[in-house]
């Protein structure tokens, strides 16, 4: 059987007093897109924050590509290939696009970071037309599409996506999950937490359904989305 890229087993993990995931488990398989979904407080995004080193592991381990990376800092995180796009769309707002993009290459050391930033204004037009305009003035698309940009220059294997459709015109939506597809078919694995439940299923090859700090259930994207008893309790129906 394949190995997974990411391993999550028996993770405990929180804030301060208080315990969020109460024993979570997942494997991320490489290739492909995985979201997470649940109700408000399931622990999701605290999972995409364990994962990327922000939060403290309090039990259980975390493996990518077979090597532990629980208790490692972000920084080595990033370096081992997993870039993490946090909600709410981190950006610098009193900088232009092209030095966010800039910025977004830090961790590199390569002479190909020119070239890289001038493929992605190729792959995202929206990112070339705007290259000189403050980040703080661009629409909510627009900031999401700078935002992916910049976690794809540190060249990940693993992207953690968080809430990449929160608080977007229909329009903008449509486009981010457009560009998710996109960058997952160019070979880059995927980890999502999306509460635009039904459109993250869609263009999921696996899934995970939390609440309350555990999984509740794992398959495909289609078994949650065709399963009533799932569809009413998480779909609305």
């Amino acid at each position: 059987m394949t190995e997974p890229l990411l391993h999550i087993r028996d993770v405990r993990s929180g804030y301060e007093d208080m315990e969020i995931l109460k024993g979570v488990s997942m494997d991320i398989f490489s290739s492909g897109i995985t979201c997470m979904i649940g109700p408000n407080g399931a622990g999701k995004s605290t999972v995409l924050r364990t994962v990327y080193g922000i939060l403290r592991l309090r039990g259980g381990e975390i493996s990518f590509e077979g090597e532990r990376i629980d208790g490692k800092k972000s920084l080595e995180i990033i370096k081992r290939g997993i870039c993490y796009v946090p909600q709410g769309r981190c950006i610098f707002p009193l900088m232009t696009v092209m030095e966010n993009l800039e910025m977004g290459a830090f961790t590199r050391k390569d002479t190909r970071v020119a070239r890289d930033i001038q493929s992605l204004m190729e792959k995202f037009p929206i990112l070339s037309q705007r290259r000189a305009t403050l980040a703080g003035n661009l629409s909510g698309g627009e900031a999401q599409i700078l935002a992916i940009a910049m976690g794809l220059l540190l060249q990940p294997k693993l992207m953690l996506l968080d809430e990449p459709s929160i608080g977007l015109s229909p329009q903008s939506v449509s486009l981010i999950f457009k560009i998710i597809q996109q960058i997952s078919e160019t070979g880059t694995t995927i980890l999502m937490v999306e509460q635009n439940a039904r459109r993250a299923l869609g263009i999921s090859r696996h899934a995970f359904v939390l609440e309350l700090g555990k999984v509740r259930f794992g398959g495909t994207g289609e078994e949650i989305l065709n399963n009533k008893e799932l569809r009413k309790v998480y779909l609305g129906g």
